[in-house]
């Protein structure tokens, strides 16, 4: 048992690494940053077709802004701090996006299938999405 106690904690440090707050913050943000490519590999090969969830810009977003914060108050170091300065804009203004088109859509009266307000018929089960006009 002591070998595998000895395997991860080294002297005093867990996997030779000092930990504190800012280091788990700075851990947390690089697995956020990376898990958005399992969601947008796993959306992708669901679909069958290339796809970014909604999820991919949340976890982009949650990626950036944590490791911005551990660059700027941990690290302080200026290259770390502006690749990550930016990033955000993007992320923020694909979610206003997506946002404005979700609100956009209409659900199908057979399915509850939302599709683009566009769009006749549902590309589900092809329930006609217009409703009949009055006639005068």
């Amino acid at each position: 048992m002591d070998s595998l106690w000895n395997l991860f904690f080294v002297g005093d440090k867990f996997l030779g690494i000092e930990w504190h707050a800012w280091k788990i913050i700075g851990w947390f943000g690089n697995v956020a940053f990376f898990s958005r490519f399992l969601v947008q590999w796993y959306a992708t090969e669901k679909q069958k077709r290339v796809v970014v969830p909604i999820a991919f810009w949340w976890l982009s977003l949650a990626g950036s802004l944590l490791l911005l914060a551990y660059a700027v108050f941990y690290r302080k170091d200026s290259v770390f701090i502006f690749a990550y300065a930016f990033t955000w804009i993007p992320y923020i203004r694909n979610l206003i996006i997506h946002r404005r088109a979700a609100a956009g859509q209409i659900p199908c009266p057979g399915c509850g299938l939302r599709s683009p307000q566009a769009a006749n018929f549902c590309s589900a089960c092809g329930t006609s999405l217009r409703q009949s006009e009055p006639q005068g």
